[in-house]
């Protein structure tokens, strides 16, 4: 084709960007080898991990959460910066901020409180465990059912302290707490595995109630919020 072809004239070449994404499909997008900062973080009873990508080359950052995409810039030269945007109704910012030795420091908001902040008031908020159902697991407190062959199955169980919400994998329970002697039971079964939460007096104000998540009769260790940022992205998708 000749240089002096009209199909070469500046008014018909195309304006899209070339390392545009968009042709490519969301779940082949996220490589978490190209991720430069992630948090977690609970919201309105669902645990939500937000992660970040920041191409310094490319100029293209993108938010994603629970492994969907929720906001990407192409071609941004100015490398230094904020975006907002917002998960279940709550506002959030990740500021990307300069460090010495050509680094970069990333902090995440959420309504306009700092991460770690807002986290330590939220786990006050909240009760979290952590265990596996089905053949072959080790339960997290001894909950392998005998002769059980369902696969292994990773179970969240949040509890909302001030609503008595009781969540599993962020999907809310139906059942009813039952009045027993020294306090109550909420009762559930998942993969033929029960599962019953007490709720026991402490005998002092300072401590409260003290809640104990039980599977198959064994207690379940209380886990911490920041353990989910070890768990693979497939225990936090919401649908």
């Amino acid at each position: 084709m000749s240089f002096l072809s009209p199909t070469l004239r500046m008014e018909n070449l195309s304006t899209v960007p070339i390392m545009s994404l968009d042709h490519v499909p969301e779940a082949q997008r996220y490589n978490k080898d190209n991720i430069v900062a992630q948090w977690c973080a609970p919201i309105n009873g669902k645990m939500y991990r937000i992660e970040l990508e920041h191409g310094t080359t490319s100029g293209r950052r993108m938010i994603w959460v629970n492994g969907r995409e929720v906001l990407r810039r192409d071609w941004m030269f100015k490398l230094v910066g904020e975006d907002t945007f917002d998960i279940d109704q709550a506002r959030c910012i990740i500021r990307v901020d300069p460090a010495p030795g050509f680094k970069y420091e990333y902090s995440l908001y959420i309504d306009g409180k700092p991460h770690a902040q807002y986290t330590e008031e939220l786990t006050r908020q909240y009760r979290l465990w952590l265990c596996t159902c089905g053949s072959g697991s080790g339960g997290g407190g001894g909950s392998e059912q005998a002769g059980s062959t369902d696969a292994p199955q990773e179970y969240r169980i949040m509890l909302k302290l001030d609503t008595l919400s009781l969540y599993v994998n962020d999907e809310l329970r139906e059942e009813t707490a039952v009045f027993v002697e020294g306090g109550t039971d909420t009762s559930f079964v998942l993969q033929d595995t029960p599962f019953v939460l007490q709720a026991r007096s402490s005998g002092n104000k300072h401590d409260g109630i003290v809640h104990t998540l039980l599977v198959n009769g064994m207690p379940v260790p209380e886990a911490k919020i920041q353990q989910i940022m070890q768990e693979p992205v497939s225990i936090l998708q919401t649908n």
